[in-house]
């Protein structure tokens, strides 16, 4: 499972013109879900993440995790961090998990999220999405649950 996390002043999501998830000071949390990727995977990335000191304290230095700043989290299912782009110019999504598995994994992730107690906006899973950010910093950074 790969994130992609973005420190953002806000964030939003809309389908077909329709504004359904928004939030402000926080994380926009882009995910892929592998193949070989299991409910362990959620567990895995979302205790780091809740935790992961990646917000300024009063001395500018990252001390503060998104609970310590009570930041919220957009997460946006992103299919294509599993692309494999090593051969050829078209990437291959064939790592990438089955829709059904995929969607399940997105759900489980955020409930992992909320049960830790971080508050989740999510995107709408397998549409296509118009994504606004502003992005702090910039601060962004990848994580894979198989490397934790």
């Amino acid at each position: 499972m790969i994130a992609v996390l973005q420190r953002v002043s806000q964030g939003s999501v809309s389908v077909d013109n329709t504004l359904i998830s928004s939030i402000t000071h926080g994380l926009v949390i882009f995910l892929g879900v592998m193949d070989n990727d299991e409910k362990n995977d959620c567990e895995l990335l979302s205790k780091k993440i809740a935790n992961f000191r990646i917000f300024n304290d009063n001395n500018n230095k990252m001390n503060h995790s998104i609970k310590d700043v009570e930041g919220s989290t957009l997460v946006i299912s992103q299919f294509t961090l599993c692309g494999d782009w090593r051969q050829g110019r078209r990437p291959s999504f064939i790592h990438a998990a089955p829709p059904e598995k995929g969607k399940q994994l997105y759900y489980d992730f955020m409930d992992s999220l909320k049960l830790k107690g971080v508050p989740v906006e999510a995107g709408e899973f397998g549409s296509m999405m118009d994504i606004n950010l502003i992005n702090e910093g910039p601060v962004t950074f990848v994580l894979d649950s198989k490397m934790i």
